[in-house]
């Protein structure tokens, strides 16, 4: 008995070591330069002796084989604490890949449908019918992004709008996409409620429903940085009859093995959580906050998500597997072909700090579709997402290559640079 009860307790162990990405002995041997390689850590400890960054993990896979993961610099200034490899970082808008794959799980599930109006799975959204408009007068030539964010968030008056029907109901599509309008740094976010500590997704989400749009859905493509994922969050928690943080554990983080991945840190990782700085006249200055955005009771899948590098890794070498990783297979390949396809026509060039060209964006992805055009480090058909806080990951099924760069202060110039080095060490 204590035989067939070790063997259980070993087989239900594989699932969870089986499913780590491999190690490739020598880069070389997937196409990669070990020499060239070096050049990412010169390229990141430029910009750590520059004051841009306390330091960084950066991760290189090629061929379904890990073939880079350093660590740079320091987690903690103040206390001279060296960055690990496993170090925990808050991957901010890294987040929402992982929640558009939670949302076409569900879809393949049958539980969901791209076309469904929000309002099938939370009925207040059948009174988001209004769009807002500028009142004609003074501010109205300011009705954008700016006029926004000067309202709520420069003290002065929050700016005037009229409303007017919206031509139809968000779906989820439409949140997937950045195309629904819903708080996108228009008028609309003037109007936008507070979140109390004590609220969860059931909680808050219906409320948003006071917020008018900022646009007639799908007709514009503008960051909806928090509402709409989480809004997904949601969704995914009434569809699945779980809450958001136990609907990826059982679907998502255990089967993957992402052990140290979730809303806040374990007990044996807050150890590892890397500090938050800001830049601030030349010098790197600690966030008094650190506790930004981590709740253990509101599961944020549009910026709430922490982990570390080699966890993101096996999600990412999932998505450019086509859906499986290991023998598992958590998606289809033609889903995973839906989301990595251009959803939005030429809406997502220029915006949100996109190039002006080449740029194009799948279900919860950017695309890009054009490198040269582009003026990126990648190859065609790169799709990936980075984060407030400096994280970025790139899946690039031309080159069958994730690479992965982990920081806590963002800081954009490094992650191009990360392209390059990682972009040169390709040999063959």
């Amino acid at each position: 008995m204590n035989r067939l009860k070790f063997a259980l307790v070993t087989m239900a162990a594989v699932p969870l070591t089986m499913a780590l990405v491999p190690t490739a002995p020598k880069p070389e041997e997937v196409g990669l330069s070990s020499e060239r390689l070096q050049r990412i850590h010169e390229a990141v400890q430029r910009h750590i002796d520059a004051k841009d960054v306390s330091g960084a993990v950066t991760l290189v896979a090629r061929k379904g084989r890990l073939a880079h993961l350093e660590a740079h610099g320091l987690m903690d200034i103040e206390s001279r604490k060296p960055m690990p490899k496993d170090g925990i970082f808050r991957l901010a808008s890294m987040s929402k890949p992982i929640t558009g794959a939670a949302v076409m799980m569900l879809v393949e599930d049958g539980k969901i449908r791209l076309n469904d109006p929000v309002s099938r799975f939370i009925p207040e959204f059948r009174n988001l019918n209004k769009v807002a408009v500028p009142k004609p007068g003074p501010q109205a030539g300011g009705g954008g992004r700016g006029a926004a964010a000067a309202g709520t968030r420069g003290g002065g008056a929050p700016p005037e709008f009229d409303t007017v029907s919206a031509s139809r109901e968000i779906t989820i599509k439409d949140l997937l996409t950045h195309g629904s309008g819903l708080m996108s740094g228009g008028l609309g976010n003037s109007a936008a409620p507070q979140r109390s500590p004590t609220d969860t997704l059931a909680t808050f989400i219906p409320k948003l429903a006071s917020v008018p749009l900022d646009f007639q859905p799908g007709t514009l493509w503008r960051y909806s940085g928090q509402a709409g994922f989480d809004t997904l969050s949601r969704v995914v928690e009434i569809a699945s009859g779980l809450t958001y943080e136990q609907f990826l554990k059982q679907r998502l983080f255990d089967p993957l093995g992402m052990k140290d991945t979730g809303f806040y840190p374990s007990a044996d990782g807050a150890s590892r959580l890397v500090t938050l700085y800001a830049r601030q006249a030349g010098a790197l200055v600690r966030n008094p906050d650190q506790d930004t955005g981590v709740s253990r009771v509101y599961f944020s899948g549009a910026g709430g998500i922490m982990t570390t590098a080699v966890d993101y890794l096996q999600f990412a070498q999932m998505m450019l597997n086509g859906g499986q990783l290991n023998g598992k297979r958590f998606l289809s390949p033609k889903t995973i072909e839906l989301m990595t396809s251009n959803h939005t026509g030429d809406m997502v060039n220029g915006q949100f700090g996109r190039p002006a060209r080449g740029m194009g964006f799948g279900l919860s992805m950017q695309m890009v579709l054009d490198p040269i055009a582009a003026d990126l480090r990648v190859g065609t058909g790169t799709f990936g997402w980075a984060g407030a806080y400096g994280c970025n990951v790139n899946m690039d099924p031309k080159e069958n290559m994730v690479s992965i760069i982990m920081m806590q202060t963002p800081t954009g110039p490094l992650q191009r640079d990360f392209e390059n080095a990682t972009w040169q060490a390709i040999v063959e």
